[in-house]
């Protein structure tokens, strides 16, 4: 098992060598290369096509997620409105009932575009990759064969040549030869064929598009017609001077209730004397010492 895997690796490194040596030489000009100018004006197509979807699919899923957000903002502005908007005011009901008309306009907008418009071009694009598999593919091929043409143009000038070497390596000409022009023929049927879908895809893509956009502002545009009428009406309510108030109830008057002042005459006055003795005995004595008789 472990020996197979190595021989397996050896083989592909000496295949990615063959094709660097051969492809250099290419380039240097000391080896030519087969050339064919139908596939390489299908591959022009190719690269710009993919580059059109690859631009196209990342601003249309920017517009989504702008769609996204604004469905989130309107919903948060529509919420504060109804929430501020005074159930005594003309045409409260009113209000809430387009809030929830315009909420749903905007989730049906981003559900269509996700799944008419931006579901299609996922699978557009989804053909690229693999078709640029196997374009680069094709090339590998092209460059194995080149390579085994020129070792066989190499061994027939050689008169010294070894037969047997040289049947295989026409043997593994002819095969590379095959395996090019199977993968070569198939990209001339599939190449033209992906390039003619742009049109149908972009025409169906874009009515869908624009279609949703116009239910959305038709539909919203008559969403703030109403929600105008309302807020007119109110207008009209306050120039009149007969919009609703509240009813506010009135503050109790102050009720300021003050307790009588008590003094006690008791702590505030001295002791009256009874009598009319003093505390400190009879008035016989009030300033004379007694005398004895």
């Amino acid at each position: 098992m472990a020996d197979t895997k190595t021989t397996n690796l050896s083989r592909l490194v000496l295949k990615q060598a063959g094709r660097a040596k051969e492809k250099i030489l290419q380039n240097l000009g000391k080896s030519d290369k087969t050339t064919d100018e139908i596939f390489e004006e299908h591959l022009t197509n190719f690269n710009a096509q993919q580059v059109n979807a690859t631009r196209l699919h990342k601003d249309i899923n920017n517009y989504l997620r702008c769609i996204r957000a604004m469905q989130t903002a309107s919903k948060n502005l529509m919420d504060t409105l109804s929430d501020i908007y005074e159930k005594e005011w003309i045409g409260q009901d009113m209000l809430h009932v387009q809030a929830q008309n315009n909420e749903m306009l905007w989730a049906d907008l981003a559900h269509k575009l996700t799944d008419q418009v931006v579901t299609p071009l996922n699978t557009y694009q989804a053909q690229f990759p693999e078709m640029r598999k196997k374009i680069d593919k094709r090339g590998r091929k092209l460059i194995d064969y080149d390579a085994e043409r020129h070792n066989v143009q190499q061994m027939q000038n050689n008169p010294n040549r070894n037969e047997a070497k040289y049947i295989r390596a026409k043997e593994q000409m002819e095969n590379a030869k095959r395996t090019y022009e199977v993968l070569n023929s198939e990209l001339h049927d599939e190449l033209p064929a992906l390039f003619d879908s742009r049109v149908i895809f972009l025409v169906t893509n874009m009515q869908t598009l624009f279609a949703a956009e116009e239910v959305f502002h038709s539909e919203t545009s008559k969403v703030f017609s109403e929600l105008e009428t309302v807020v007119d009406k109110l207008s009209k309510e306050v120039q009149k001077g007969t919009l609703p108030r509240r009813s506010m109830n009135r503050a109790l008057p102050l009720e300021h209730n003050s307790a009588p002042i008590i003094q006690n005459s008791s702590m505030n006055s001295p002791p009256k004397a009874t009598n009319g003795s003093s505390s400190m005995g009879g008035g016989k004595y009030r300033g004379h010492s007694p005398t004895r008789s």
